[in-house]
């Protein structure tokens, strides 16, 4: 049970943006895309600069038991169809799963969160606009595409979550070396990533919108210019915001070293 906690949580909350993100009005979801390729950095003749220090330390980390991360991705699928219901399944990119969380996580306080990393299925839900011109916004409306979600979210016992994070957290910085980062600890990234999201503002009142090209922006350049992952935040509207940043901070306390 505890595995399936870790596996549902890690991929809901990494995963996010795969619901949260800006569609065309009526545009089809695209096909899902391969799982994203890893490599290492190159090696160059300069010399080698020495490992950063770790900040967010984890003690009694695992590694005895645990699947190759090539093999993990059929436990894990298995895991999220005992906890979540078969129907879930469908919503979940099966390949790469711990590789497209630990893309996802790295990418959030990034300017961009690249789909083609994301661990879910886009759905084909329409993003909630009104108005149109100087008064196009985000519709009120829009928030409750999200609640069910959210509310899977808010129900984890995040104290059951890190303890199993921590046990198998071998196989998630094996993947975050394998991205490009042989000399970062991934646990002090997810920690920077939950800062990034608990420092998304958290607006009331209509969030005007321009639609330049294919896809909505926000109006105001400077909620424009947040990471990918506050930008997300914002779209999920202030109630939903606001539970899921409850949880990250229930995590946080967990993960991160004098929290």
């Amino acid at each position: 049970m505890k595995r399936t906690i870790l596996a549902a949580v890690i991929v809901i909350l990494g995963g996010l943006a795969a619901y949260f993100f800006m569609q065309e009005e009526k545009a089809p979801p695209p096909p899902p895309p391969p799982p994203p390729k890893i490599a290492r950095d190159p090696v160059r003749a300069a010399p080698v600069a020495a490992a950063p220090a770790i900040r967010h330390p984890l003690s009694g980390t695992g590694g005895a038991g645990l699947p190759e991360l090539e093999r993990s991705d059929s436990p894990m699928l298995q895991a999220l169809g005992e906890l979540l219901g078969r129907k879930w399944l469908v919503y979940i990119l099966g390949e790469g799963l711990i590789q497209r969380v630990v893309a996802t996580v790295d990418s959030l306080p990034r300017e961009r969160l690249p789909a083609g990393v994301m661990p879910l299925k886009r759905v084909p839900k329409t993003f909630v606009t009104t108005g149109k011109g100087g008064t196009l916004a985000i519709g009120p409306g829009n928030s409750a595409r999200y609640a069910a979600h959210v509310r899977l979210v808010g129900a984890v016992d995040a104290a059951k979550l890190v303890s199993v994070y921590v046990r198998f957290y071998p196989l998630f910085q094996r993947a975050y070396e394998e991205l490009g980062n042989p000399k970062a600890y991934f646990n002090d990234r997810l920690v920077v990533a939950i800062d990034d999201l608990l420092a998304a503002p958290e607006l009331s009142g209509p969030i005007k919108l321009v639609k330049p090209g294919l896809h909505y922006e926000f109006a105001d350049p400077a909620l424009e210019a947040r990471s990918a992952g506050q930008k997300l935040m914002i779209r999920m509207g202030r109630d939903n915001a606001v539970l899921v940043k409850a949880k990250l901070r229930e995590i946080r306390r967990g993960v991160a070293t004098g929290a």
